[in-house]
């Protein structure tokens, strides 16, 4: 669950503003498109014990199953805004979500754990073709207030997405419809996203392509590699006992991502302006979303490992326990952005700090009854939502039209990847620790705490408003 910011581009100067109507059509067909999208991230992880034990899907296929899904999210973002300046935005979110749709398909009949990854994969990569679309195109469709009001929407869309993806696969699989379990939490994509792609033409307006740009071809391998090259291993690394390839995998995840940021510096059609990190709040805010969602991802895996195989909760008990969270999260992200008019960047070491005290709750819970756990639930929630709604705005308020885009995809690629990374990094923790499940999710809590702390201090790096 995380809050990406995508291209903007300013209406053209002949084309009239749709009407009040028209464009609350549109931003519904938009906000579906991102929130099955989202559901579908954060879903997953209330089914992985049925998947275990349909598939026979070991701890490294599970991490994949997620991790997969956001790396490849991740890593095709900006290409993705990219193509949506070169070949229309609404041409792109159209096929962006239909590839979704069939790739929800293949996810809800894989035979095996390869084939689901694969799936997942693909799901990941259309994925990254629709959500850049979103906030470009809404920025052309609403002026003034009215665009404040549907970025509020779609940063709702996600979260809701995020922190309420948990009960409704749990639901899904509880009801076992049509005998599917838990492949209906795939299968259910498809018939919304073929009503949804049948409503896009009719309701999303078309907008100006881009001209006097190209597709960077060097750029979009050398990321790509480069975050595959990081992820990898780091998955892999612990379950192998960290053979030689994957410490050279490393290096040359370093060597690769720093050939990207040459190649941007040196090109003429950069995927990222390099202007962009010549302002502060950019600079630091992507390195604080990409940091912050380190917690995100692995936060919601591991919880639910730890309630269906630590306190053995089918997987509608552990969906209803995510509701205090969900509810958390609403009540917190509806006046964020209030609170952020207020105090600005210190809202975001708010949130952090919140979460963190939910952990500490989750810590002092962990082998009591298991309603011990709702305060500290309810806790991460709103800490979650005094972040990511008003994260994009924090970060994006001064960048220029001209670079927005570019800074829009920056963003949500390092919200992606920090959500991979996590995954990765805390089940290092998660996976190593010895004892019960227990002792896992004990242990996975203690960096999840350290990353809302080096969050809320790199907000104090922020420009005050």
């Amino acid at each position: 669950m995380s809050h990406t910011a995508t291209p903007v581009a300013g209406r053209h100067p002949r084309e009239a503003a749709p009407s009040p109507t028209a464009s609350i059509g549109a931003l519904l067909v938009l906000l579906t498109g991102v929130f099955i999208t989202t559901l579908d991230f954060f879903i997953v992880n209330v089914a992985i014990p049925d998947i275990q034990n349909d598939l026979g899907a070991g701890a490294t296929a599970i991490q994949w199953v997620v991790a997969g899904f956001g790396l490849a999210l991740g890593s095709g973002l900006i290409t993705g805004g990219r193509l949506g300046d070169l070949a229309g935005r609404r041409r792109m979110y159209a096929l962006g979500l239909a590839v979704f749709t069939a790739a929800s398909l293949a996810c809800g009949l894989a035979p095996s754990p390869a084939t689901l990854i694969g799936a997942r994969v693909v799901q990941g990569i259309a994925a990254a073709l629709l959500m850049p679309q979103v906030l470009g195109i809404i920025n052309g469709v609403f002026t003034g207030e009215a665009r404040a009001k549907a970025f509020t929407a779609y940063g709702l869309a996600m979260g809701l997405g995020g922190v309420f993806g948990q009960l409704i696969g749990g639901v899904l699989i509880q009801a076992n419809l049509f005998g599917t379990g838990w492949r209906s939490i795939f299968l259910i994509n498809v018939p919304v996203g073929v009503v949804t792609l049948a409503l896009v033409r009719r309701t999303v307006p078309s907008q100006p392509r881009t001209t006097g740009t190209r597709l960077d071809v060097t750029g979009t391998v050398l990321v790509t590699l480069g975050l595959i090259a990081l992820v990898l291993p780091l998955i892999e690394g612990r379950r192998l006992g960290w053979p030689a390839w994957t410490w050279a995998s490393l290096a040359a995840s370093a060597v690769l991502l720093a050939a990207f940021a040459l190649s941007q510096r040196r090109g003429s059609a950069p995927l990222v302006a390099p202007a962009l990190f010549r302002q502060p709040a950019f600079r630091v805010g992507s390195g604080l979303a990409l940091v912050y969602t380190l917690a995100m991802a692995s936060f919601f895996l591991y919880l639910a490992l730890y309630l269906q195989q630590g306190r053995g909760l089918s997987a509608l008990e552990s969906g209803l326990l995510f509701v205090a969270l969900g509810a958390g999260y609403f009540a917190a992200s509806t006046r964020a952005t209030a609170i952020a008019a207020r105090l600005g960047r210190q809202v975001l070491a708010l949130g952090a700090a919140v979460q963190a005290a939910g952990c500490v709750l989750l810590l002092a819970a962990i082998g009591h009854a298991i309603g011990w756990l709702i305060p500290g639930l309810a806790l991460v929630g709103a800490g979650m939502g005094f972040v990511l709604a008003p994260l994009s705005a924090l970060v994006l308020s001064g960048v220029t039209d001209r670079h927005a885009a570019s800074a829009a995809g920056v963003l949500s690629t390092a919200q992606q990847v920090g959500n991979a990374l996590g995954v990765a990094l805390v089940g290092i923790v998660f996976y190593g620790a010895l004892g019960e499940v227990a002792d896992a999710f004990r242990a996975s809590l203690l960096p999840v705490m350290a990353f809302c702390g080096v969050t809320a201090t790199l907000a104090q790096l922020l420009p005050k408003r």
